[in-house]
């Protein structure tokens, strides 16, 4: 009978809702947050990176999702899709007392897109300046969703930081249900793709979903306005921008990398072999990109098998690249003009993907100055073989991508490609070398707490 009645309630007080201005709504909505943590002590932000704490995030997902309706259970009682097998897909966890209370994925921009692509026209965010990052499989336990936000405000600051400070993303995608949308609109100011709902979208079993996107330059201007005011644990502009929470434990990186890979070949096998025969659902293009980023022999073991012959335009890189956010300077040869400042945002062992915000002519050679870790320089020689996106309208505040061939690689740079280019079980014995290394250059740096250089250190548009 309660039960009956706080249902019937709580539809009541939607409906009045609905029945508001959007203006109205979305100060009501506002008024919610309510961005205090539990008990210090308790709580814990970090990336999922055991067996145990996948499993944990992958079977919160696959309860909240079945109990919502968005997909069929499954005998494994996880939800694994295809971008978790991905080094630029990060799960981030919340745990409280040691037990996972709450998770999101991260998916960047890799070899299988986004996926809410398949169903959202993202073509108008692709266009703009930065790189795009969608928020997925979000979860809380049932325990903590009604407790102000106390594990999902947590959850989403440590997705905010990590986006701008560790994962080189500017542009986040969301794909929500209907009925939470607005959510997203009035407390983070994430705007809609476009005005219709898609009725049925197959990530999520069929369920309408609309697509929204926030721009993370954008974002701090936008709090600012809404909460700047507002006291305590209602400023949400100070929780993002200003509070350094004690709970989030950033990951350790010896190089500046833009990605946190976490899957070992054993890990694969567990989830996409044993636990959910995952691999099963890859169509050939999907397994032969697989193969094209994990080349390793031990991986070739757990990876689905290849047919003999390439599918027809299957085409796979030569050279395995390594996402990173270095900054740099580049000087043009034969030229007076002053030095550009660039972000390094890939790298191989004889060639790099370059952010720079001035046009460059194919063939173009220079003298690049790169940070590759903190204190590491590179000094390099390169040349520009291709543009490789961006705007090259001659604006000198729109940003370009061109990648670089790298001519006589110097140690610096080809210890890092080492670092870069080992498998899961040698990656110990490759921090060790680097370290070693970097001594006898000189060069006093830290490898297990090395931070991502700040706004000021790289350029941005």
């Amino acid at each position: 009978m309660w039960s009956s009645m706080r249902r019937t309630l709580r539809r009541s007080a939607r409906w009045l809702l609905a029945a508001l201005p959007s203006g109205v709504r979305f100060a009501l909505y506002r008024r919610t947050v309510d961005c205090e943590p539990i008990t210090t002590g308790r709580l814990e932000l970090k990336i999922a990176d055991t067996q145990a704490e996948l499993e944990a995030c992958f079977a919160l997902l696959h309860n909240a999702y079945v109990s919502s309706g968005f997909m069929r259970p499954h005998p494994s009682g996880l939800r694994v899709t295809p971008y978790h097998a991905l080094p630029t897909t990060t799960t981030l966890c919340a745990k409280v007392d040691g037990q996972v209370v709450g998770t999101l994925s991260i998916v960047r921009d890799g070899i299988f897109g986004f996926p809410m692509q398949s169903a959202f026209d993202i073509s108008s965010i692709r266009a703009k300046d930065g790189r795009i990052a969608e928020i997925s499989a979000l979860a809380i336990h049932p325990r903590w969703r009604k407790t102000g936000g106390s594990i999902l405000f947590p959850l989403m600051k440590f997705m905010y930081g990590y986006c701008t400070r560790y994962f080189d993303t500017r542009h986040l995608l969301i794909a929500v249900n209907p009925a939470h949308i607005e959510m997203y609109e009035s407390v983070l100011f994430f705007r809609r793709l476009e005005g219709r709902t898609v009725d049925r979208y197959d990530f999520v079993n069929g369920a309408p979903a609309v697509g929204a996107t926030l721009d993370l330059h954008e974002a701090p201007q936008l709090f600012e306005r809404a909460y700047g005011h507002k006291p305590g644990r209602r400023n949400l502009h100070r929780y993002f921008v200003e509070t350094e929470l004690a709970e989030i434990k950033y990951p350790p990186r010896p190089w500046y990398t833009s990605n946190d890979p976490v899957l070992t070949p054993a890990l694969m096998h567990h989830f996409f072999n044993e636990r959910t025969r995952g691999f099963d659902e890859f169509d050939e293009r999907r397994k032969r990109l697989l193969h094209s980023i994990y080349r390793e022999p031990e991986w070739q073991a757990v990876l689905p098998p290849l047919p003999a012959a390439p599918a027809q335009g299957a085409v796979l890189r030569s050279e395995i690249r390594h996402s990173m956010k270095c900054p740099a300077t580049l000087e043009i040869l034969g030229s007076s003009a002053n030095a550009l400042r660039v972000t390094i945002v890939e790298v191989s062992g004889h060639g790099f993907l370059a952010r720079v915000l001035r046009p460059l002519s194919v063939g173009t050679r220079c003298s690049v100055v790169a940070e590759l870790g903190d204190g590491v320089k590179s000094r390099i020689q390169g040349e520009v073989v291709r543009q490789a996106g961006g705007h090259n309208d001659g604006d000198s505040d729109s940003e370009q991508f061109y990648g670089f061939r790298v001519q006589s690689p110097d140690a610096a740079w080809e210890r890092c490609a080492a670092w870069l280019g080992q498998s899961a079980r040698e990656l110990s014995r490759a921090v060790a070398l680097t370290s070693a290394l970097s001594a006898s250059d000189g060069i006093a740096r830290g490898t297990a707490s090395a931070a991502m250089p700040s706004s000021s250190q790289t350029m941005h548009a």
